[in-house]
């Protein structure tokens, strides 16, 4: 009798309307892919906590920004830590996974980010610019995000928001990486189209970028983004570190890439199963 295969529960909400992104072609394209290699179902994630103990581990994926539904993702936390539950990507990530305190720790680290504060006392550590950016701790898609003027910095409520200044960039470009392993990269050449992406060439000194955050966010197992933005006078910033259901833009790839990139990911799951 053959041995039993792996059982995933792949936590995915094929109806959010994301901008600009098909989360549900994604994610109908990535499980069929690997209901080769595993038998796998398919849950919206408020009903994750619910099924998950019935599979070996839960696969995060295109689930929505979790400010949508709190209460439950920190319910679903909560149970899969108490079972001890393989979730992929492990719960322990420092990035997106636990909020946007990682911005202001990398700022004061010194690291290549785009400048981060949440206190009014901080204002005077961010660069002159012509607008600054307002945005939620907790957001996520762009939800809640504001442009203001300096003059109003000051009498912004403090404590749920960060504040950075508005860089002037000349495109976005995206690292994908399973585990430690870089994958691919994509670009937006036009800074007002951000889900326009064309394949891009990494430089031995972009993937030294990309690989620093990779490297401070300490997952041995899972699928990570890091998204940046190129200055005008050409460094590269770090934008966020998506290690939560980071969307991998699957359908801007070749075909030849895209295998190779769910070859990566199923011998990425065995590996994590077996750990």
């Amino acid at each position: 009798m053959s041995p039993a295969r792996p059982r995933l529960l792949y936590v995915t909400d094929l109806a959010y309307p994301a901008r600009g992104r098909r989360y549900c072609d994604e994610d109908i394209d990535l499980t069929a892919r690997l209901r080769a290699h595993f038998d796998l179902a398919l849950c919206h994630p408020l009903d994750a906590a619910a099924l998950m103990d019935a599979f070996d581990a839960v696969v995060v994926r295109n689930s929505g920004p979790v400010l949508h539904y709190r209460e439950a993702y920190d319910a679903f936390r909560a149970r899969a830590e108490a079972l001890d539950t393989r979730v992929y990507n492990p719960l322990h990530g420092r990035g997106d996974m636990a909020g946007k305190q990682y911005l202001l720790d990398l700022t004061a680290a010194g690291h290549p980010v785009i400048p981060t504060v949440d206190r009014a006392a901080d204002l005077d550590r961010l660069p002159a610019a012509a607008s600054y950016v307002v945005k939620p701790k907790a957001g996520a898609d762009s939800i809640g995000l504001e442009f203001v003027p300096y003059e109003r910095l000051a009498g912004l409520s403090y404590g749920d928001v960060l504040v950075q200044p508005r860089v002037d960039f000349a495109y976005e470009v995206s690292f994908y990486f399973v585990d430690d392993r870089f994958q691919y990269a994509l670009h937006a050449p036009d800074p007002e189209r951000r889900w326009v992406l064309e394949p891009y060439e990494a430089t031995e000194a972009d993937l030294a970028f990309a690989r620093r955050f990779v490297d401070w966010n300490t997952l041995d197992h899972g699928i990570q983004r890091v998204d940046a933005c190129r200055t005008r006078e050409g460094e590269l910033l770090l934008v966020e570190l998506e290690d939560l259901n980071p969307y991998l833009s699957l359908d801007r790839v070749p075909a030849a890439v895209r295998d190779r990139f769910v070859d990566a990911v199923t011998a990425s799951l065995h590996d994590f199963l077996r750990a």
